[in-house]
């Protein structure tokens, strides 16, 4: 997909993960909407960007991904401003044990739930012009961990629902690709407040550390450098790409034959 004037959303926009991919998808000439609940870093990072890439080429917005509302309204404004989505990333995204029917709601309901509020815009059967949207999953999508069931839980549905959606897409003829990023460990708020998010499975919280001493930590432009290859490469639909410090690896999955 070439994306020069192309529009792209992406939830929990404003720090980590988010922010990296708003800024290369707007380096290499993307207009992007940036969705997040946190306003004063949103709007910090929004007066960044306009000195960077110009006011044109972006739009903040407050945006709760658990309000199926507002996140309709986020959809509306962007096709108000850009007249057009063609690439949606959900982002947004916590590590919460404690607080896990919020985690759910926010890491799988609210994906499944802007996915489909983007399909609005973008199905070909719709009147759309297709699209692409990218779910962020997690290492925690493909392997079990002890100290995060919820996570790994809601990271497992995100990789399967994305990759059903990918399948439905092609086989009705909607013209939405559908990918999942899956990243190991990565620099961001969730891994540095790690400790209290796992709550009555914090005596686990070393159970990963091998894990982390033997693949490293990442900053979170390694994913958002995942995000544009998927982003670019248009052969990609229905993939789940393992994202480390140093590797990048697409997972292969049994086919419904094969079962």
């Amino acid at each position: 997909m070439a994306l020069n004037d192309k529009t792209a959303v992406v939830t929990g926009a404003a720090m980590g993960i988010g922010r990296a991919i708003t800024e290369i998808l707007l380096k290499n000439g993307t207009n992007v909407v940036l969705l997040d609940v946190n306003e004063g870093a949103g709007k910090s990072l929004k007066e960044t960007l306009d000195t960077q890439f110009g006011k044109d080429k972006s739009m903040f917005l407050s945006c709760n991904v658990e309000s199926e509302e507002q996140v309709k309204a986020a959809f509306q404004k962007t096709i108000q401003k850009f007249g057009r989505i063609d690439i949606l990333c959900n982002n947004a995204g916590i590590l919460n044990e404690v607080e896990w029917r919020r985690a759910i709601s926010i890491n799988l309901v609210s994906v499944v739930a802007a996915s489909f509020l983007a399909l609005e815009h973008m199905n070909k059967l719709k009147g759309g012009s297709g699209g692409h949207i990218i779910n962020m999953a997690s290492l925690s999508g493909l392997a079990a961990f002890p100290n995060e069931p919820v996570y790994v839980a809601t990271k497992h549905g995100v990789v399967g629902f994305t990759r059903s959606m990918a399948l439905a897409s092609s086989i009705s003829g909607y013209g939405v690709r559908f990918n999942a990023v899956c990243p190991g460990f990565v620099q961001t708020t969730i891994f540095d407040k790690l400790p209290a998010g796992l709550g009555q499975f914090s005596h686990l919280y070393d159970y990963t550390t091998p894990l982390l001493e033997r693949v490293g930590m990442m900053q979170p432009s390694v994913v958002a450098e995942a995000v544009l290859e998927l982003v670019m490469d248009e052969t990609k639909d229905g993939q789940a790409v393992m994202v480390m410090p140093n590797e990048r690896k697409y997972v292969t999955f049994p086919a419904v034959e094969d079962l």
